[in-house]
């Protein structure tokens, strides 16, 4: 095992995962971008969006007895999906420790939601490696608990496009129009920006993913709650 000198900001890290690593080397490769150094944290992240996934399933699959299996999968598919785990890392102070590369820095790549997102994968990846499934069930856990489970979320997790599109339909609405404003990265790690344009109300809306069809969710998502919010002022 490699002898890392922990930064107080991974000291304090570990409080708040509440798992203190026996490898400290893993959760220093956890919060490491490649374009920082040759090991970096796209092999834990892999792991940790594995463990995740079945760690949120298991949660859901407790809480949500009454519910089909359909259901539980968009449910699932809103808690993991990259807007989500952007909110969670920026509540664990992700930002401010992870080590980029110089290029990253100055574009904002510590503000990044796709870099941000990796990050807390692979934290929970290196959790996962050092402390075993049940420590990786347990964090997993605590980063969800401010969330309340209930079926409700499963029409919440109704696609946004879909919902954005049904919103505008009921009101007598052209369809809103979609356009890939920026492609952010290397060819094989990219970030879309795609902006939502509804003409009627003369309102555009940007959303970022790591596909452009999770980018236009991000930005339909957006949309329809700027129109929810016009609405009701």
């Amino acid at each position: 095992m490699r002898v890392v000198t922990q930064s107080p900001g991974l000291r304090d890290l570990q409080a708040r995962l509440h798992h203190r690593f026996v490898d400290a080397a893993l959760l220093q490769r956890a919060v490491t971008h490649r374009s920082f150094s040759a090991d970096h944290n796209e092999r834990l992240e892999f792991l940790g969006d594995s463990v995740l996934n079945l760690a949120v399933a298991h949660l859901l699959y407790e809480a949500l007895g009454t519910l089909p299996e359909g259901d539980l999968s968009r449910v699932r598919a809103q808690l993991v999906r990259q807007d989500s785990l952007h909110q969670l890392a920026l509540g664990l102070g992700l930002p401010d420790l992870i080590r980029l590369g110089e290029g990253e820095l100055r574009s904002g790549g510590q503000r990044r939601p796709s870099i941000l997102a990796d990050a807390l994968e692979a934290v929970i990846g290196a959790v996962y490696l050092d402390g075993g499934h049940a420590a990786a069930d347990a964090l997993v856990r605590r980063l969800f608990e401010g969330i309340q489970i209930t079926p409700a979320l499963s029409a919440a997790s109704k696609d946004a496009k879909t919902a954005l599109q049904e919103w505008l339909q009921g009101r007598k609405m052209r369809l809103p129009q979609y356009e890939v404003t920026r492609i952010l990265g290397e060819a094989h790690r990219q970030t879309f920006e795609v902006a939502c344009h509804v003409a009627e109300r003369n309102l555009t809306q940007v959303g970022q993913g790591a596909s452009r069809r999770a980018a236009e969710q991000a930005a339909a998502a957006a949309m329809l709650q700027a129109l929810e919010q016009s609405v009701q002022k």
